[in-house]
């Protein structure tokens, strides 16, 4: 199915007014001294300014068209009005999954954003109200969905960035590692289906585990000969919005300006928040950093539990991902200054792949930050080298399924 938005008449967009900070807390806006607002997502909280947008959810024709209906001189009967919506950029994103409990709410950010020209959703069942549903708000993007293995290549095709969520979610008593055997296998194939159809776009990995999943979908990509480090993604995004939401709590900051780096991987103590490195510059006692430190770490734990079998992290998880792809898309764009924290390819210990700040462009990653490992605390250091293992064995994990699964399939 296909849909797209227009309108007759609305309203004309009335905005909060922002920057685009160097590391992006919210979604928001990117302004420039003439043209006041040129992208708008709505989630970011900034003080009120009244502005004209450039390209608003509405358009401009929309808010010509409101003017129009108040001028003084009467409209004919015979004047007809048709405003087609039109995107600030062109690019389509994909997500795999987009029937489950993330996927539903992250096609709804991302069809939020100006930046989507056509949003892709695929899954094996469901997603036809998903896409019929979100193709009724009046957004620029054109929604269209897709069902089944035989459609999953036609999904991606001419994407620009694929987000993956696909696969089943965690369960009260299950640890992340206990979700291996069975989202391996799908992120394998939605991965090899990625190379066939769309190998040059951003790959955003979010089916857990991350730390075993990111390497798998390396693996099928180089064996596609496909494979550009640059392009792939471990979304670890969420790991930075609790840590922000967290320490402003405790601290009394202002959210907004709050930004915590968070390294490592994407489960348990491999999650590391440098605390250090917080901004504003702010201090903590000991028991403030083990406390705010773990519950980072088990705060997926703390919503599965809180949801008592009835789901897992899955409105936070849309929100970081959806901030992730809006990142993605601004890099896209031209955006040169676009930083986020995320788990890739790396070179900053001895681990092949590691999560810390990264700088984004067109290509992908420009530059692995590696001062944020620089001048550590002594607990951090600690950390930094007791997560070590643990993530080194998922790794593995990940690259011996993938070879595994590609031996056999030679056999």
């Amino acid at each position: 199915m296909a849909a797209s938005t227009a309108a007759n008449f609305s309203i004309a967009s009335s905005a909060s007014c922002g920057t685009y900070r160097s590391k992006p807390k919210l979604f928001g806006a990117r302004v420039n001294s003439s043209n006041c607002l040129k992208s708008f997502s709505g989630l970011k909280v900034a003080s009120s300014v009244r502005c004209e947008a450039e390209t608003s959810f509405l358009g401009n024709e929309t808010s010509a068209a409101l003017r129009v209906s108040f001028a003084p001189k009467a409209q004919t009967a015979s004047q007809k009005f048709d405003y087609h919506l039109q995107p600030q950029a062109s690019f389509k994103v994909a997500v795999l999954g987009a029937a489950g409990g993330i996927g539903q709410p992250l096609s709804l950010l991302i069809k939020m954003s100006p930046l989507v020209s056509a949003l892709h959703l695929y899954d094996i069942a469901n997603v036809k109200g998903v896409a019929a549903d979100l193709s009724h708000c009046n957004t620029p993007s054109q929604v269209l969905d897709f069902t089944g293995q035989s459609e999953l290549g036609n999904s991606l095709k001419g994407v620009d960035v694929v987000v993956i969520p696909a696969g089943v979610p965690r369960k009260p008593g299950m640890s992340r590692d206990d979700l291996f055997n069975i989202n391996a296998s799908i992120v394998r194939t939605l991965v090899e289906a990625v190379a066939h159809n769309c190998p040059d776009a951003f790959i955003h990995i979010i089916s857990n585990p991350v730390n075993s999943t990111v390497p798998i979908a390396a693996e099928v990509l180089k064996q596609k000969g496909v494979y550009d480090p640059k392009k792939l993604f471990g979304v670890t995004t969420l790991d930075v919005v609790r840590a922000n939401t967290f320490v402003s709590q405790k601290k009394n900051l202002k959210l907004i300006d709050t930004d915590v780096p968070v390294v490592g991987g994407h489960a348990g103590i491999t999650i590391l928040p440098l605390l250090s490195k917080t901004i504003p510059s702010v201090s903590f006692t000991n028991e403030e950093i083990e406390e705010l430190t773990v519950r980072i770490q088990n705060a997926g734990t703390e919503v599965v539990e809180a949801k008592a079998g009835a789901g897992s992290a899955t409105l936070s998880m849309a929100y970081a991902a959806a901030r992730f792809v809006e990142s993605s898309l601004r890099a896209l764009d031209g955006d040169m200054d676009v930083y986020e924290c995320a788990f890739v390819q790396s070179e900053l210990t001895d681990l092949p792949f590691f999560a810390s700040r990264v700088k984004l462009g067109k290509k992908g990653v420009e530059a692995v930050i590696s001062s944020d490992l620089q001048g550590l605390t002594e607990y951090e250091e600690k950390a930094l080298e007791a997560l070590k293992p643990e993530l080194k064995a998922s790794i593995e994990k990940g690259v011996a399924f993938a070879q595994k699964q590609a031996a056999t399939a030679s056999v």
